[in-house]
């Protein structure tokens, strides 16, 4: 490249991250490398499992698409304009291109070469800092972020997937073989070999100073260069790099890139004057991106039986323990494990189809309660209902029965995943909550007319749905026949804001806890019932009477209540933050101990995590007045 080029390529770099924290002499060196590519409209640069390029790309001008196969579509992920950088898998994986990349008009590109970017990588912390901050916030394309960046090349059914990839904490070996420097090449070599190990941790009284793998032996060693003979520390690179036993796959890779290793050697405090627990290979990266939320839905979708459904379920309960010990945001963590979930159980449906043959008529399945509002993170009950369209009369008692089937079938799936069947029978393999379209409009109707004369029947959970498989026309007619019933419907609000205020209060006139008085669970807290549950019902009760519609999340509920009602902004800011914080404590002691943690044993908490389990108590006061307030709560106190 001509010396006036290369200039004009270094003058645009440098308006750029994270070239423009490197000097003007260094962006000469990497324009002198580059590559210029001009790409025609509709052109592709890579394509989903094309092998990993030898380059990373930064585009020069026009617009850049990225996209993926989903469900035989093309589906956009993200645009890169003039700035942008994409393209950088080749840091990151082993695997093949995840996406394609392709010119959505008349581009330029710059090809920049992998390897001569790397030192610049090892050599200048910001560059370094920019790749982890990119890749663990999954920077937005230029048309939606004033900085160009990073625009991340992590597939995934949510912007957040590369977030959790981030935290997601690495499974290593955590039994090296650990050699003492003193130790002779030759029987070092032997004991390799014996423990059919790659790689071995070479020690000082008991500290890591270096690290020799087989590739050590073959170039140090088999070609001559060092005698057998000589001790173990002539061939082991060194000094050792160490790493904190909690690193996530992403910091561990960028780790291996920042020193250009392939093995990383995990210390009790992370340095190389504390004791070895483990070893991490470039191996154990390709294995663990196994275990990202993408790779779940393809294992998903190629699932037969129940088993390989719960071996997904569990790999998910892994992904969440992980992301909130290193203290991902749980709205994240919600909606990734929501989607996950939701395949779990589309999947189910498609396996019951399969066996039993395809349906008589179209149909919804749809989740409610927890599921429904993308809030379930335990193994808890499974709750469900099953709407199929009208059909002529003589046909109905047939449809049904196929569809009670399926059903059946489906919801014995879910249970060997690990989810048991409601107590309360709210699963579409009960007759009452399977059937048509018609029969579930006039019950919607009743229940939301006629509030008060089945109160044996109405549960609030019916009004959070999430449709799983079937016919988006389904669900949106039925979500028409609630709010229809539901407008100015002074009786179903009244109902509804007296169930949200029965619920039993979480603390005593003394400020202490009420716990259970009788039962297995005597002396624990019931957090769903007293702390959760009032608030889950508050956003019901109070995005319904707005009439939103869409929004199921408890937490989103009161964060656009917050916007459409400014007056009491603060209050559903308060309730918002106060159910991530209460549904926090319940995930934690449910996979604690394995179970939905509904009940908390106070005894296992600490002083501190006692009082913010008081504070998140307050905003229910408030809204607890604000519901009084709004509603005419007098025909069923």
């Amino acid at each position: 490249m001509s010396n006036a080029i290369s200039q004009r390529v270094a003058d645009f770099l440098k308006e750029y991250e994270p070239f423009s924290f490197l000097p003007y002499e260094d962006l000469i060196t990497i324009a002198n490398t580059i590559r210029v590519i001009n790409l025609e409209k509709h052109k592709s640069l890579f394509q989903i499992n094309d092998k990993l390029h030898d380059s990373f790309y930064l585009v020069a001008s026009g617009i850049i698409h990225l996209t993926v196969i989903s469900d035989a579509e093309e589906t956009l992920l993200n645009k890169c304009y003039a700035g942008d950088i994409f393209g950088l898998r080749p840091f990151f994986a082993k695997n093949n291109y995840q996406m394609t990349a392709k010119a959505r008009e008349e581009s330029i590109v710059y090809a920049i070469p992998i390897e001569t970017f790397k030192p610049f990588v090892a050599q200048n912390q910001e560059v370094l800092n920019f790749l982890l901050e990119s890749f663990a916030a999954n920077t937005k394309n230029s048309s939606e972020n004033q900085n160009h960046g990073l625009v991340s090349d992590n597939v995934g059914f949510t912007d957040n997937q590369s977030d959790m990839l981030y935290f997601q904490s690495l499974n290593y070996n955590k039994f090296p073989l650990k050699i003492a420097v003193e130790t002779i090449i030759k029987d070092a070599a032997n004991l390799v070999t014996e423990n059919y190990v790659d790689s071995a941790i070479i020690t000082d009284q008991n500290y890591p100073i270096g690290i020799v793998t087989d590739k050590d032996f073959r170039s140090k060693v088999a070609s001559g260069r060092v005698p057998m003979s000589h001790t173990i520390d002539k061939i082991m690179a060194s000094p050792v790099i160490s790493v904190t036993e909690n690193i996530s796959v992403a910091e561990a890779q960028l780790v291996m890139l920042k020193y250009g290793v392939t093995h990383l050697c995990v210390t009790h405090d992370g340095t190389d004057k504390s004791e070895v627990k483990g070893i991490i290979s470039e191996h154990d990266l390709v294995v663990a991106q196994a275990n990202n939320p993408g790779v779940l839905l393809k294992e998903i979708k190629r699932s037969q039986t129940s088993k390989e459904l719960k071996t997904v379920r569990d790999k998910l309960t892994d992904i969440i323990q992980s992301s909130l010990n290193k203290n991902i945001p749980l709205t994240h963590v919600n909606s990734i494990a929501g989607e996950i979930t939701l395949s779990i159980i589309k999947r189910a449906v498609e396996l019951s189809i399969l066996d039993l043959g395809s349906p008589p008529a179209r149909f919804a399945y749809l989740c409610i309660g927890s599921q429904g509002r993308k809030e379930q993170l335990l193994y808890s009950d499974q709750d469900s209902i099953l709407v199929f369209e009208d059909v002529a009369a003589e046909k109905y008692r047939d449809v049904k029965d196929y569809f009670i089937k399926l059903s059946k079938k489906t919801t014995a799936t879910l249970e060997k995943v690990g989810y048991p069947l409601c107590p309360q029978g709210h699963v579409s393999s009960n007759m009452l909550w399977c059937k048509s379209l018609t029969d579930w409009s006039k019950q919607y109707s009743s229940w939301m007319n006629t509030p008060g004369e089945n109160t044996s029947e109405i549960s609030s959970v019916f009004f959070d749905y999430e449709m799983a498989f079937g016919d988006q026309k389904i669900e949106d007619a039925i979500t028409e026949v609630i709010f229809k019933n539901a407008k100015n419907n002074v009786l179903f609000y009244d109902y509804l804001g007296n169930d949200a205020l029965k619920k039993p209060t979480p603390l005593n006139f003394f400020k202490k806890f009420n716990l259970e008085e009788e039962g297995e669970n005597k002396g624990k807290f019931d957090i769903k019932t007293r702390a959760l549950m009032p608030l889950i019902d508050g956003a019901r009760l109070l995005i319904l009477s707005n009439g939103i519609k869409g929004i199921n999340s408890t937490y989103l509920r009161y964060k656009q209540l917050a916007m459409i009602d400014p007056k009491f902004s603060e209050v559903y800011l308060n309730c918002a933050e106060a159910f991530l914080t209460l549904s926090k404590f319940r995930t934690l002691e449910g996979l604690k101990n394995d179970n939905s943690g509904q009940f908390i044993n106070l005894d296992e908490i600490n002083k501190v995590d006692k009082e913010k389990l008081k504070n998140a108590f307050a905003p229910m006061r408030e809204l607890e007045e604000l519901i009084k307030d709004r509603f005419q709560l007098t025909q069923f106190s």
